[in-house]
């Protein structure tokens, strides 16, 4: 599972121009899943996503996670995080789980966060959407579960 993990002052996302998700201060994730991705994989990347300590404390300090301050989450699914574009010019989407299958494990991700006092707000799986995203500062970080890089 692959994440792009976006510190945001707002994020929104639209689906024939009509909002679907929006958030206020917190992230916004991109969600990769692979053909080889479990539930630990899930469990994982939303343990990362809840405890990164990038939010700035009373000393400017990035060292307060999503958590300590009461950010909020927009979740996207994001096929294209697992274009291999190593070779040739059009990517490659071999790794990528679609359909039903990435579906069941996105929806059972969103669930995982069920039990955290965090709003969450998602994006329409498999939808041509357009996301609407305000940096805050920039951070942006790249996080996986097989950690390959």
């Amino acid at each position: 599972m692959r994440a792009v993990v976006q510190r945001v002052k707002r994020s929104s996302v639209k689906v024939d121009g009509e909002v679907k998700g929006a958030i206020e201060k917190g992230f916004n994730v991109l969600l990769g899943i692979s053909k080889d991705d479990t539930i630990s994989d899930l469990k994982y990347i939303k343990d990362k996503i809840l405890n990164l300590r990038v939010f700035e404390d009373e000393n400017d300090k990035m060292n307060l996670s999503i958590l300590d301050v009461k950010g909020e989450l927009l979740i996207i699914s994001q096929f294209t995080l697992y274009g291999d574009c190593r070779k040739g010019r059009r990517p490659n989407f071999m790794e990528a789980l679609g359909g039903e299958e990435a579906k069941v494990l996105y929806d059972e991700f969103l669930e995982l966060f069920k039990e955290d006092d965090i709003k969450v707000q998602c994006g329409v799986f498999g939808a041509d959407m357009e996301v609407e995203i305000i940096n805050d500062g920039p951070v942006t970080l790249l996080l996986e579960s097989k950690k390959t890089f």
